[in-house]
């Protein structure tokens, strides 16, 4: 079926998963996941039954509770009062499309067959997706070990009735939706709770959807850079091939290839110079942006393996008679990606920075502040400030949260890897990146607008004429933000496919 993803059939991708939310393709339990989760349950049921020792978290407490003892007729309750009183996420509400990317990548965990759930549990997840049922889940609270416990929790209260959900534009409670669908609460068995809660679905969600911006900002930012790289009239020697093939990184290899491709047949880009050499913020750009798209690479390929990896506690191994409690759960290796990706990221809006200064200095017969009419106009003097505010809030942002860690659960926990903090900062470092992405895409199209009518390359000639659809030469001053604004949705929406 076209419009059907069967969770379990296969591994994911990024490619996919954009899809799945794109084309709002629904979700089925595939027949195999549905074998691995009934087998898993029933091998589960088995040793409980069987066992006279302790299971962490299946027939003990949580944490520094994994001591106590709970009896066989309590352990559904057991889970229960787990789900309910780790729901402290707090905060800001998160997007629904973040929402979504957790349960499906629960879902797909869960339907890898280690963690003892029930599949009725999985189905009420698949069934919240499908319907659009959004339970509230909110930014904080997590420690990114023991999984998102907090954000989970939250995430999961409604498969047991309890909590509140967005359905069709309305916060309601859960119990009233449940009841409006026919769907009976979730009874969890042993363990379940802890398989809902302990895995970093959180933090593998918000990677997942801030790494998929994180492409489109690489490519934009060459695009942006090539149009900067024209109004300043700038040299093509640093592009070329031969320099990047002596010191081969891959990233600096396909930036140097794209300004080739952006700039073809540029009257520009080809006339005589006057200079020998530009500064480092445009003759550095394929070793600055290549190296961001390295780190960008890096990033999605540990996402990747953690996205299709099992990361509750304990892990049930029905074919080797093992049931292990061990740490999956922890975040340090999506950590420590999402601080190196917010400084790759962040690099970006550091040399737009520069290169708008360029522009703006008055060198190689542009007016100084771009002005039109200069004196009487300040033209584009502090639009400068506002790019440089945001690049110093972003080196802030750069702060690396792997390497802080507060001990939890009265010691037993005595190691976190704070990813949650990590990934979801790296929203605040791209928005400001689209404020400063747009800033240069003003001042790039003012000064080209200079150089008439001298032409840049076909390609970037049509880019420049849908943008001056939107956002006019600037003349004589007029309030900036506006532009500003509109710039930004302007590159928001637009495909930027070179």
């Amino acid at each position: 079926m076209k419009n059907v993803y069967f969770v379990g059939s296969g591994k994911l991708t990024f490619e996919l998963i954009e899809k799945i939310i794109n084309e709002n393709l629904k979700l089925e339990l595939a027949p195999e996941a549905k074998f691995r989760i009934e087998r898993c349950r029933e091998y589960l049921d088995q040793k409980i039954e069987e066992s006279d020792k302790p299971l962490y978290g299946i027939t003990t407490g949580f944490g520094s509770l994994c001591n106590r003892n709970i009896s066989l007729d309590e352990l559904s309750t057991l889970q229960e009062n787990l789900v309910k009183s780790h729901a402290c996420s707090v905060g800001d509400e998160l997007q629904p499309v973040i929402i979504k990317l957790m349960m499906l990548l629960k879902a797909h965990a869960l339907s890898l067959g280690h963690s003892g759930v029930q599949v009725i549990t999985v189905q009420r997840i698949i069934d919240f997706f499908n319907n659009d049922v959004m339970p509230i889940v909110y930014d904080r609270g997590s420690l990114g070990a023991s999984g998102d416990l907090a954000p989970l929790a939250n995430l999961f209260l409604p498969l047991i009735g309890v909590g509140d959900v967005y359905y069709k534009g309305q916060k309601r409670e859960a119990m009233s939706v449940l009841d409006e669908f026919g769907w009976e609460p979730v009874k969890l068995k042993s363990k379940e709770g802890l398989a809902l809660l302990n895995g970093t679905q959180f933090m593998s969600a918000n990677g997942v959807f801030a790494l998929l911006k994180a492409f489109r900002l690489s490519k934009k930012a060459d695009l942006i850079a090539a149009l900067s790289l024209e109004a300043f009239d700038g040299r093509l020697d640093p592009f070329m091939d031969c320099i990047h093939q002596v010191r081969p990184h891959k990233g600096q290899i396909t930036t140097a290839e794209n300004f080739r491709k952006l700039l073809e047949g540029s009257e520009l880009i080809v006339r005589e110079k006057a200079h020998v050499q530009d500064p480092y913020s445009f003759r550095c750009i394929p070793q600055v942006h290549g190296a961001t798209k390295d780190a960008i690479n890096y990033v999605a390929s540990v996402l990747l393996t953690e996205i299709n990896s099992v990361t509750d506690n304990p892990t049930i191994f029905p074919d080797e008679d093992l049931i292990i409690s061990g740490g999956n759960f922890h975040g340090q290796p999506l950590a420590i990606s999402y601080d190196f990706l917010a400084i790759a990221l962040a690099e970006l809006g550091n040399i737009s920075e520069r290169r708008v200064a360029q522009l703006i200095m008055g060198l190689r017969g542009l007016p100084e502040f771009l002005c039109a009419n200069p004196g009487l106009n300040s033209g584009f003097m502090i639009p400068q400030y506002t790019a440089a505010s945001m690049v110093n809030q972003n080196k802030m942002y750069c702060f690396a949260t792997s390497s802080d860690s507060i001990v939890s659960s009265n010691g037993q926990e005595d190691h976190v890897s704070m990813g949650a903090n990590s990934a979801v900062k790296l929203f605040k470092i791209m928005n400001n990146l689209d404020h400063i992405f747009a800033i240069e895409l003003m001042n790039a199209a003012q000064g080209i607008d200079f150089r008439r009518p001298a032409r840049t390359s076909s390609l970037l000639e049509r880019f420049l004429n849908e943008y001056r659809k939107e956002v006019p030469f600037v003349k004589d001053d007029i309030v900036m933000y506006k532009e500003i604004h509109k710039t930004v949705a302007f590159l928001n929406r637009t495909k930027f496919d070179y």
